[in-house]
């Protein structure tokens, strides 16, 4: 188990496991968000949905999972810095890859979404589930996305971490399923193509959200 960890294709296969339990909790974060567009009752009947207890199990293994991803890449980079004396970039299969903006930044977009995250988890997560866990008054979530996405300021904020988001998966995605044998040289390019559109798709599914939000707080929209 040791090997695993401090093996070069342990690493990497760490990684590209985790971030696609990334990617899972993300869509299914994404999808639960976006029913809010459609009205505010379709929107708290998914976060009932989501507080049964199969949905309850899978949510923290997912997010978990997200963490980990987060946490460990930092691990590794300090590690790199330590034995090399400086940044390192992100580790991909071929020089080409490795030649793109989101490659070589890899962990700055990393400390971005880092960043976010703990914003994020400050407006909803400890207003709502750590409310549930700890026996608190739970939030309405209607009313947390208008107070949050009311403000233009958080609203930009938002989006420019959803950006970072894009940036960080849209290399990650083909990368992590061409580190466990997923995509050999004839699907590579395939791959990027069908991650850049899966996760264009997902995070403007979050921009979405935000901006209808915006617009509903304001009143542009019923």
């Amino acid at each position: 188990m040791a090997k695993l960890f401090t093996s070069s294709i342990g690493k990497k296969l760490i990684m590209s496991v985790t971030g696609l339990f990334m990617i899972l909790f993300l869509t299914m974060h994404m999808v639960l968000n976006f029913t809010s567009i459609f009205s505010p009752e379709t929107f708290q009947a998914v976060c009932d949905f989501m507080s049964l207890p199969i949905v309850t199990i899978m949510t923290p293994i997912l997010a978990a999972g997200f963490v980990f991803h987060i946490i460990y890449a930092f691990v590794l980079e300090i590690g790199n810095m330590k034995a090399r004396g400086g940044l390192k970039r992100y580790e991909v299969a071929n020089k080409g890859a490795a030649d793109s903006w989101a490659a070589k930044n890899m962990i700055w977009l990393g400390l971005i979404v880092l960043l976010g995250l703990a914003i994020h988890l400050t407006h909803f997560w400890s207003k709502m589930q750590l409310q549930e866990i700890t026996g608190g008054e739970v939030a309405d979530p209607n009313m947390l996305l208008g107070q949050t996405f009311g403000n233009i300021w958080i609203l930009i904020l938002y989006l420019v971490w959803f950006f970072a988001i894009w940036m960080h998966l849209s290399h990650g995605f083909w990368s992590a399923f061409q580190t466990i044998g997923w995509s050999g040289s004839k699907w590579q390019k395939r791959t990027k193509v069908i991650g850049i559109v899966y996760v264009t798709l997902l995070m403007l599914g979050f921009a979405a959200t935000a901006v209808a939000a915006y617009l509903r707080a304001h009143g542009y929209i019923a």
